[in-house]
């Protein structure tokens, strides 16, 4: 595996692999790497010939009063991990190589990062789009691994790409969890004991009001309500939202129309996100 830290370093080492005729995946992250990384890793092996990761901690999804500083961070772990991927090559600029002085364009989408995360973590999404597409013009992927359970990011890029014509394929791979039930994050480091102990509830209740929505027990906004409630009830800390959703990220008001039922809850130092699917025929995902 080569570390570069530079945008022309990829370029060389992609149009290297590219006249080979092989085809690049990507994926990007934010370092502190855990089992759901390692899946995508594992998957962009799968689909590609060159696996591409990036591993930037990126300033402009950050808002004011965010963790940016604080974010956890062990490069010779990931080093190490990455390495026994298989990873091709691993991307880990600095924020200087990725901005340049005085930077002022971004990249903006305006429906599906409207509300949800984007309602409580403003120009969060502004900063995604904007340093994907950056990744996307440094590495130009054949295709690149997002997880699901960052599942508004997910279908931001999705419609980015759409929008822009960008020549990426995307690929959704599914949510990682521990045995318990908690979807891995590498903010999961931040719970307590007492924390981590309860925070496998919130999704367990997703999944119950998953299952009141597709047995239509109730209004959309009463579901929403019930869900909420036992969420912090049970876990002890504090909603930020749970939604019901369609494939567009707009939210529903007929239990039958929703396919997504997402969340965000405050546990301490922590800011968890989940979501469970809601298949066509009712199946819980």
């Amino acid at each position: 595996m080569k570390v570069v830290r530079t945008p022309g370093e990829v370029r060389e080492q992609v149009s290297a692999a590219r006249s080979r005729g092989t085809a690049i995946g990507l994926v990007p992250t934010m370092g502190y790497f855990h089992e759901g990384h390692l899946s995508l890793m594992r998957l962009a092996r799968q689909e590609s010939g060159f696996c591409v990761v990036s591993l930037f901690v990126n300033p402009t999804q950050f808002g004011p009063g965010e963790d940016l500083a604080s974010y956890p961070r062990d490069f010779d772990r990931d080093l190490e991990l990455a390495g026994r991927e298989g990873v091709d090559l691993l991307f880990a600029p600095e924020a200087a190589a990725m901005y340049q002085p005085g930077a002022s364009t971004y990249v903006e989408e305006t429906s599906v990062s409207r509300g949800l995360c984007g309602q409580s973590r403003p120009g969060h999404f502004r900063g995604v789009a904007t340093v994907v597409t950056k990744l996307f013009n440094i590495v130009a992927p054949d295709l690149a691994i997002f997880g699901r359970k960052d599942l508004q990011q997910l279908m931001l890029i999705r419609r980015m790409v759409r929008d822009l014509d960008l020549p990426v394929r995307i690929i959704a791979a599914p949510i990682v969890r521990e045995p318990d039930g908690l979807a891995l994050s590498s903010r999961n480091v931040y719970l307590s004991p007492a924390e981590r102990e309860k925070a496998p509830r919130f999704h367990l209740s997703l999944l119950e009001g998953a299952r009141d929505m597709t047995g239509a027990k109730g209004e959309v906004a009463q579901i929403l309500k019930d869900t909420a409630r036992r969420i912090e009830e049970r876990t002890g800390g504090t909603i930020d939202f749970v939604s019901a959703v369609d494939e567009d990220m707009q939210e529903v008001s007929r239990p039958e129309d929703c396919r997504y039922l997402a969340g965000a809850l405050f546990l301490g130092r922590a800011r968890l996100i989940d979501n469970v699917r809601i298949g066509a025929a009712g199946e819980l995902d």
